[in-house]
């Protein structure tokens, strides 16, 4: 049976839930399946975008399947709501209770504070997957519903590394409520990341001598290999889901060992 406090988690969260599931599963349905319809309208915004604007996006073409798929869910909306979905949720595991005055209601669960911790933690952390692993099961539906000639696998890959860019950035904002119990803080420092990082992988695949800069960026392991056109990349996917890891269990450390305000 599980935990108690992973139980009242999803029930806190479960509106939340529902709703980041539903927006984000008609933004991935509505632009997959009127991908026809979208064609001369793609063509027509390739053609009068900048090619800089085009490679800042990490758009090679808008106009084949995986070019278009790549164009409107994995260049930047869908990332940018499943990531503002883990940060969230991941904001209400220890700063909003602490910051609301409700931490102590929760310490009285007989626990330790580590434990407590990682019962939070795993429950928002199944609840993050399953909400970035939306647009894998319905592309794995739409797409050969449809008949967009791209591989399932390379679909399902490209679906991965969502979910581990989800877990990178979800274990950042853990890391960041436990050490300050501040949903506010926890916000701006990943607001802060993710734009930066973000930047920094764009701007790495078009300025000569910075390309550098792509390798610290997590967008860049998440899509900078074009899974949707070479399939699957197990070491990128794995240096996000253990940055997610790292982040995750020193937010556990610091929440045990710091005083927090109740």
């Amino acid at each position: 049976m599980l935990p108690a406090l992973m139980r009242k988690t999803w029930r806190d969260d479960r509106r939340a839930l529902i709703g980041w599931v539903a927006g984000i599963a008609a933004f991935t349905a509505g632009y997959t399946s009127f991908y026809r319809d979208f064609q001369g309208a793609a063509e027509l915004k390739q053609d009068a975008l900048p090619k800089g604007m085009l490679d800042f996006l990490g758009i090679a073409d808008m106009l084949s399947p995986a070019g278009y798929l790549q164009a409107t869910v994995f260049s930047l909306i869908g990332p940018l709501l499943v990531l503002m979905c883990a940060v969230t949720l991941m904001a209400r595991t220890i700063a909003r209770p602490e910051e609301d005055g409700g931490m102590e209601l929760l310490l009285t669960v007989p626990v330790s504070r580590a434990r407590f911790a990682v019962q939070r933690l795993a429950a928002t952390g199944v609840a993050v997957t399953a909400v970035a692993g939306v647009p894998w099961l319905l592309l794995m539906l739409i797409v050969p519903g449809i008949g967009m000639d791209i591989p399932l696998s390379n679909v399902a890959a490209a679906s991965a590394g969502l979910v581990a860019l989800a877990w990178c950035f979800a274990g950042t904002a853990f890391l960041t409520g436990a050490a300050t119990g501040r949903r506010g803080t926890v916000l701006v420092v990943t607001g802060v990341a993710a734009v930066a990082t973000y930047m920094a992988n764009a701007l790495g695949g078009m300025l000569d001598g910075w390309h550098w800069l792509r390798w610290l960026s997590p967008f860049h392991y998440f899509i900078g290999t074009d899974p949707l056109h070479t399939g699957w990349h197990p070491l990128e996917l794995g240096v996000l889901a253990a940055v997610g890891a790292v982040t995750a269990v020193a937010g556990v450390v610091l929440f045990d060992r710091r005083d927090v305000g109740v």
